[in-house]
């Protein structure tokens, strides 16, 4: 009998040790898990946080782009309305530089008819000419 209380103490010592030391254990464990949840909110916050000034600042971004997409189209068409208006210039360079040359012709013989040449003669050619044409 004293075998079996002595053995029966040494089991109990043993449980409560064991039973201290598990409970040490769980506080650890749930002291631990309290830092890590406090952590993880702070973190989870944060990336909130960064993911909404992040989201404000593609939208900010997409608004520029958005008006600078139209700049540029305006540039472009403002471009393509300069170009065609050289292409005209350039089509027709040598007819308006005939036309002008003719009138300067023309302004010429008209400032010397009134200083008193005869052209008479000359102008029935040139109409013959143009009919000519």
């Amino acid at each position: 009998i004293d075998l079996l209380i002595k053995d029966l103490t040494k089991e109990m010592t043993e449980a409560e040790a064991e039973e201290k030391h598990a409970q040490e254990d769980y506080e650890t464990l749930m002291q631990d898990s309290a830092d890590k949840r406090t952590t993880d909110s702070k973190s989870l916050e944060e990336k909130v946080s960064a993911k909404a000034d992040m989201e404000a600042e593609l939208l900010a971004h997409g608004d520029a782009h958005k008006g600078a997409v139209k700049e540029l189209m305006a540039t472009e068409e403002y471009i393509a309305s300069l170009h065609a208006e050289c292409d005209w210039l350039i089509q027709y360079f040598e007819t308006r530089k005939t036309a002008r040359s003719d009138e300067i012709d023309s302004l010429k013989r008209a400032k010397e008819v009134l200083s008193g040449a005869d052209y008479s003669l000359i102008q029935t050619r040139a109409r013959s000419n143009l009919r000519r044409r």
